[in-house]
């Protein structure tokens, strides 16, 4: 059997078939079978279930004698971890603020990274770009896919804080940050809507992670810069001679979703950070985009 060709941009391989709504669908469900299937993936979603445990056995333990949780028993730490012994449903949130910072991040950067490069790196890339995709349509699944890990990701670390709060601590009515009572069905709407926004606020990173994941054949290349650029920004975000800038850094409202726990809603720095969070995408994506469709790919 000869060979095949490298796939060039505008071949007639790429452009000369129409595709078909199914074979997108298809194309997009096969990518995520095999993103979902993979080790990595599993052992990424693991580590993310394990956090809440682990703050949750934490507070309980420090809590035992009686005491409140944080550092000198004076509520410190991540946000709301003060309030978890009183109502379990708080882990929730004490775990989106405590994995948001790196662990969320991290993970999204991984699976980014790989999008493009682990394909051209396993030789598999010029085989899918064969079929009647089309790049533009290949780098939107691979986005696509990136971006149902975010929510997926969310949620496993949202329901296993919620299963374990639930197993060590009351739950029952809770106090808004505001101080006013709402019911724990309103607490836990909120809770799911707090999850969205923190799933929101990733695709930036993935975007940027898909990005360099169309500069380089290594995958591990493409996952360690992503994540060094994360790890980057968020030390820069701390830097008080930069506060002019960093309200333009994809992490600088990440923990703004702190706000839908205020009873009205602070709605002007969510706002701000689904729009940061947009701008990035644009951008990024935008760049992948030019990037993917002007490489020769023969690999």
């Amino acid at each position: 059997m000869p060979q095949a060709e490298a796939v060039r941009p505008g071949s007639a391989i790429e452009g000369g078939r129409k595709v078909s709504p199914l074979w997108t669908f298809g194309l997009l469900r096969s990518e995520l079978l095999t993103t979902f299937r993979r080790w990595r993936t599993l052992a990424l979603l693991a580590v993310l279930a394990a956090v809440p445990i682990l703050v949750g056995i934490a507070v309980k333990i420090e809590t035992s004698d009686g005491g409140a949780a944080g550092p000198g028993g004076g509520g410190g730490g991540p946000a709301f971890i003060s309030q978890i012994t009183n109502n379990g449903l708080f882990l929730v949130f004490t775990a989106l603020a405590a994995t948001l910072p790196f662990f969320l991040p991290m993970a999204i950067g991984v699976i980014a990274g790989d999008a493009i490069a682990g394909e051209a790196n396993a030789g598999t890339l010029r085989y899918l770009l064969v079929a009647p995709a089309g790049r533009s349509r290949l780098l939107l699944t691979k986005y696509a896919t990136t971006m149902a890990f975010c929510l997926v990701a969310t949620l496993v670390v949202a329901l296993s804080a919620l299963t374990v709060g639930a197993l060590l601590f009351p739950l029952g009515d809770l106090t808004t940050i505001s101080g006013t009572r709402i019911s724990f069905a309103e607490g836990l709407g909120r809770a799911l809507l707090i999850a969205l926004v923190v799933a929101a606020s990733l695709i930036g990173v993935a975007a940027l992670g898909l990005f360099v994941s169309t500069l380089t054949n290594s995958g591990i290349a493409a996952m360690a810069t992503t994540v060094g650029l994360l790890i980057t920004v968020q030390i820069l975000d701390q830097i008080p001679q930069l506060h002019a800038l960093q309200p333009y850094f994809f992490s600088h409202y990440w923990l703004s979703f702190a706000d839908l726990m205020r009873d009205p809603v602070y709605w002007d720095e969510l706002v701000k950070n689904l729009g940061i969070q947009a701008l990035y995408a644009a951008v990024f994506g935008s760049a992948a985009w030019a990037r993917f469709t002007a490489k020769d790919v023969t690999a």
